[in-house]
């Protein structure tokens, strides 16, 4: 079942090494059916280069396998966190990637400070709040699903449709896998630079909102016009 979303999943995984973004096993891909309530995943801590579309996990949003001989991500409680409280998304992305994840160990939100971050995100990078105790020894990838849901009340997930996970690392989203590669692409690249930006100027400071909005709003939303029709 879900052979075109299992070879989705298959190629975006994969093109996490391509973009250098994982070591390891570190990160996988899912992407989701909603008219059949499925959820197909990378199986846990298998290398990439061992990965064939047969190995990917289908679960029902409850979490059970529905197909597959592999156990599935052990992030797949924190992707159906997502999935079941954000309807809008069809993929999403968790990796370990360096330079989001330096923001996200530093528990500090990636600040806007130029137009290529405007063009993507809409406003700052949030980062969640750390888990309690009581979160990490019970349901912990669950809870780390709730806390970046928590962060979201107030934000658009079609807006932002990246979070840190403090202490941990990037959840990113998107209208399917691939969308939620590229998105995780480009999160690394704003980490990066906005990294840079502070060690040559400590007194920065952040994008106008006009500039922000012009750029933003100019490639999503019922008025944008960048790109062909």
């Amino acid at each position: 079942m879900l052979k075109k979303i299992k070879e989705a999943v298959l190629k975006s995984n994969l093109l996490l090494t391509e973009y250098g973004l994982v070591t390891f096993t570190w990160g996988n891909v899912s992407e989701i059916d909603r008219n059949k309530n499925c959820v197909v995943i990378k199986p846990s801590g298998v290398p990439y280069h061992e990965l064939t579309r047969e190995k990917m996990v289908v679960v029902d949003l409850k979490g059970n396998v529905v197909e597959g001989n592999l156990n599935p991500s052990s992030d797949t409680a924190t992707h159906l966190e997502l999935y079941n409280n954000f309807p809008e998304i069809g993929g999403i992305v968790h990796t370990h990637s360096p330079w989001a994840t330096s923001w996200a160990q530093a528990g500090k939100e990636i600040p806007c400070y130029g137009t290529t971050h405007a063009d993507h995100f809409y406003g700052n990078v949030p980062c969640t709040r750390k888990l309690k105790t009581s979160e990490i020894k019970k349901d912990y990838e669950k809870k780390t699903g709730s806390v970046i849901v928590e962060k979201f009340i107030n934000i658009n997930p079609e807006d932002m449709t990246a979070v840190l996970v403090n202490g941990h690392g990037p959840f990113v989203w998107g209208d399917d896998s691939h969308q939620a590669v590229k998105n995780s692409v480009i999160l690394e690249e704003v980490a990066k630079m906005a990294y840079h930006t502070e060690q040559l100027d400590k007194d920065i400071t952040q994008l106008s909102c006009t500039l922000l909005d012009k750029h933003f709003l100019r490639k999503h939303g019922k008025n944008s016009y960048y790109g062909q029709n």
